[in-house]
């Protein structure tokens, strides 16, 4: 058995735009995407199940000429689970909506200050050698500033308000 070069394209494709999709930062297309890579692996399975032929049933069929019903058990069960999973992503993302007014992932304030605290190792690693890096006292400065803002914004919601009185 041999695949259709048409549908392992298809596949390629559907595979590609999908993980395109998931590394988005609009939770809309991350949905999409996620769509898109389910439609994808039900297709997949439907290539690897082989041609159509004759049902499983004992005594009907030559044994050769029966297909596996595994894959398609597989696909359906992909289809359930695609279907559960987008359900939850447009709930998630219907709710970001309403308390953010938009669907962007936001970046992390951890994510910043983890960054921030490998780029201070890095330098300290890497010596005196200044004229390498190409970021001026000024570009890191206002980084630092953001952080502590972010972070400081960050504390007062994760307080419960406290910070506020």
């Amino acid at each position: 058995m041999t695949i259709n070069i048409v549908m392992a394209a298809v596949l390629a494709v559907l595979y590609s735009v999908g993980f395109y999709l998931i590394m988005q930062r609009s939770l809309m297309r991350v949905i999409i995407g996620i769509v898109i890579l389910g439609h994808g692996a039900n297709l997949f399975l439907q290539v690897a199940g082989g041609p159509p032929g004759q049902p499983v049933f004992v005594g009907t069929a030559a044994i050769e000429m029966m297909v596996d019903p595994l894959p398609q058990a597989l696909a359906l069960t992909a289809i359930v689970i695609t279907f559960a999973l987008t359900t939850f992503l447009l709930a998630m993302a219907y709710r970001s909506r309403v308390l953010l007014g938009h669907d962007e992932v936001q970046d992390d304030v951890e994510d910043r200050r983890v960054r921030h605290a490998e780029d201070s190792i890095e330098d300290v690693n890497a010596g005196d050698s200044d004229d390498e890096n190409s970021e001026g006292p000024e570009d890191s400065d206002d980084s630092d500033d953001t952080d502590s803002t972010d972070s400081t914004a960050a504390g007062s919601a994760s307080n419960g308000g406290e910070a506020r009185r």
